[in-house]
């Protein structure tokens, strides 16, 4: 069996060749796009920090043909608008059992778990991995989700993880070129 060489390393073949039938994204938002931590103001306002370069890795994503969803279990603004900001369509929050959520998506969008990927990076991610053959942890995700896992990124939740998936996944489906023309 063969690797492919992308920016980030070396993927196996079969997991390479597996990401040109995928059609939907499906992330985890505090410790994926985020680094996990929620600061929180003396009048409870609540701050995120996203980075960029993960933003821009989905809006080029998007503009390849690849569908994006978000699932997470808390209910945030920040989350929408960041979220709406880049094109994201599926904005799925509240949600403590993302099992459930993800099969109605998935069945929503009419897609078999062999066209989605799913990222995340604590225990209840795991719900998500029941309807995704592509199985993302970010690199300081929790032991347990990181077994479960059948890619690990190189980069850990909240910097670049979700722009390195983004970018290997391109690179699978032969549209890494557009992100060029992609803007956040």
């Amino acid at each position: 069996m063969g690797h492919e060489v992308t920016f980030y390393g070396v993927i196996s073949e079969e997991r390479f060749e597996k990401l040109k039938n995928l059609k939907l994204l499906v992330c985890d938002i505090d410790g994926v796009f985020s680094d996990g931590r929620i600061y929180l103001g003396n009048d409870g306002e609540e701050l995120k920090a996203f980075h960029t370069r993960d933003g821009y890795g989905i809006k080029a994503l998007i503009n390849s043909g690849i569908e994006v969803a978000v699932i997470t279990g808390r209910d945030s603004a920040i989350v929408k608008n960041r979220m709406t900001a880049l094109n994201v369509k599926h904005i799925i929050q509240g949600q403590e059992n993302k099992a459930d959520a993800m099969a109605d998506l998935c069945q929503k969008l009419g897609l078999s778990p062999e066209q989605v990927a799913a990222i995340g990076d604590d225990m209840p991610d795991l719900g998500m991995y029941k309807h995704a053959e592509t199985k993302i942890a970010v690199k300081d995700a929790h032991p347990a989700v990181t077994r479960e896992a059948n890619w690990i990124t190189t980069k850990p939740g909240g910097y670049g993880a979700v722009r390195e998936v983004c970018d290997v996944i391109m690179q699978a489906v032969g549209t890494l070129d557009i992100i060029h023309g992609a803007s956040v």
